[in-house]
């Protein structure tokens, strides 16, 4: 029977049973294809709660997302609507403002929660 995972121990007992169920051949809507899913987000919310990823820093997460999307940093100033804007931006001198908040939501699709943040 499945149970909330509460220690390091069935932590790493419930890998190892997910490894095993994933290395096997197992068939769509089997009890084995069931284990796994409610395997799987049990270690989820354990992971969610004992080893949090921290949300990045606005400033990192525009540079990556830009990255991510082969777009420039001109292309940020476009965006913002000024190129000066930009610069301030990225280098911290200006702060992100609530209409560039949600340009930025709209169009490089970062999450608000990202860049709400301070920084």
């Amino acid at each position: 029977m499945l149970k909330p995972i509460k220690t390091e121990k069935q932590y790493s007992e419930a890998l190892a049973r997910i490894y095993g169920l994933m290395q096997a051949e197992i068939k769509e809507n089997s009890p084995e294809s069931d284990e796994l899913e409610i395997l799987s987000i049990l270690v989820k919310e354990y992971e969610n709660e004992h080893y949090p990823i921290p949300s990045p820093n606005p400033l990192e997460a525009i540079r990556f997302r830009l990255d991510q999307m082969g777009m420039s940093e001109k292309e940020l100033g476009d965006i913002l609507g000024y190129r000066s804007r930009k610069s301030e931006v990225l280098s911290g001198k200006r702060k992100l403002s609530l209409a560039m908040i949600r340009k930025l939501n709209e169009v490089l699709h970062i999450p608000a929660k990202v860049l709400i943040q301070a920084y």
